[in-house]
């Protein structure tokens, strides 16, 4: 061997060989065993209570997609620091996860961590598996004991069923909150329709114009029956004297000159701006009159539609419209899975290798060139 050979040797030696077995005697020797608690859940909606809002009109959170969203939540909340405080006040995760720092400091928690700090060490020891299309979410929760594993896993459970609690809440007020302003909104505006109708029939001293209508109608359609009675008679009457002089023709032609006269009179009542009735216009009170009650049908149909979307949010406010569903229950562990010695090691020794090769090609690339 040449003087080049033992130096990539020994630089194989303290490069690769001994980095590597200092991972691996720690790994073996020093590493504390942890274990591992596994756990699946998600949230899922109440279909019932879905439809109900869909046929009542009302805006619904849980429609559409609102699981997903829902899960969306949930996941961002499990990797939150608010989590790791709650979960940490219960069962106080620091003095847990730093107990054994002395012996194994990569692996533990510093006992004088930080709250980031300890947020850190939660991105470690709760992994997430997520998936959106399904909103399914699996847990495994790491501990150096397997009673902890479990109960860390279960505590996220609890203070996921409490954030799912809180969004329903959430959830219900807005709907209530909604539905009451909606149905003042339309109070509002059909006393207004109402005061707006009555003050009209004030004004006009008409009750209802489409009532005089009618009765207009009425005496038109009698003066066309006495009309009809009066050119009957004028006929008959022609026919049974041979006198054009006769007074009772000259009296019958005059009733009936009359009557057409009145039958005009009327006529023009229904669309002459001339004609006035308590100081307007008859077409234009008619005119007025149907656009108030338009109005007034208007504001009692949106009345309705509002109450009765106050008395199913009222409905829903005492279903519960979204629940966490556990499909795993938090595992208890028998065996110490983590740290993965194995997949650390060779994933170790593979990184030194190549890092020793990549520096043994340029510390020789440099040389061929000098």
């Amino acid at each position: 061997m040449r003087r080049r050979h033992w130096g990539l040797l020994v630089s194989f030696l303290l490069l690769v060989v001994l980095p590597f077995a200092a991972v691996a005697y720690y790994l073996y020797e020093v590493a504390v065993d942890q274990y591992a608690s596994t756990t699946g859940f998600t949230v899922r909606t109440n279909e019932a209570g879905a439809a109900t809002d869909v046929l009542g009109g009302l805006a619904a959170f849980t429609g559409g997609g609102g699981g997903q969203r829902d899960a969306d939540i949930l996941f961002e909340f499990i990797v939150s620091q608010e989590l790791v405080q709650r979960v940490n006040a219960r069962m106080d995760l620091v003095a847990h996860y730093s107990a054994p720092y002395a012996q194994d400091p990569v692996f533990a928690l510093s006992p004088d961590a930080t709250i980031e700090g300890l947020v850190d060490q939660w991105q470690r020891i709760v992994r997430i598996s997520y998936s959106q299309s399904t909103g399914l979410i699996e847990l495994r929760v790491l501990a150096f004991s397997p009673d902890m594993a479990r109960d860390v896993a279960q505590a996220i459970i609890e203070e996921s069923q409490v954030l799912v609690n809180e969004l329903n809440a959430t959830a219900r007020a807005d709907a209530m909150r909604f539905a009451q302003t909606d149905l003042d909104s339309a109070l509002v505006r059909l006393r207004t329709a109402r005061e707006a109708l009555t003050a009209f029939r004030t004004r006009s001293q008409i009750v209802d114009p489409e009532s005089d209508l009618q009765g207009r109608m009425g005496v038109l359609n009698n003066l066309q029956q006495q009309l009809a009675e009066a050119l009957i008679e004028y006929d008959l009457l022609g026919e049974n004297t041979a006198n054009p002089n006769d007074p009772r023709l000259r009296q019958s032609a005059q009733r009936i000159d009359v009557i057409q006269a009145r039958i005009a009179q009327e006529r023009e009542n229904f669309t002459s701006s001339d004609v006035q009735v308590g100081g307007e216009d008859y077409p234009t009170l008619i005119a007025e009159f149907e656009g108030l009650v338009v109005d007034r049908e208007f504001a009692e149909e949106s009345y309705r539609a509002a109450l009765t979307a106050l008395d199913l949010a009222r409905t829903n406010a005492t279903r519960q419209s979204r629940y966490l569903a556990v499909f795993i229950q938090p595992t208890m562990p028998e065996a110490a899975e983590f740290p993965r010695r194995e997949v650390i090691a060779g994933l170790a020794g593979l990184f030194l290798l190549l890092g020793w090769a990549i520096l043994a090609l340029i510390f020789y690339s440099i040389r061929d060139r000098q």
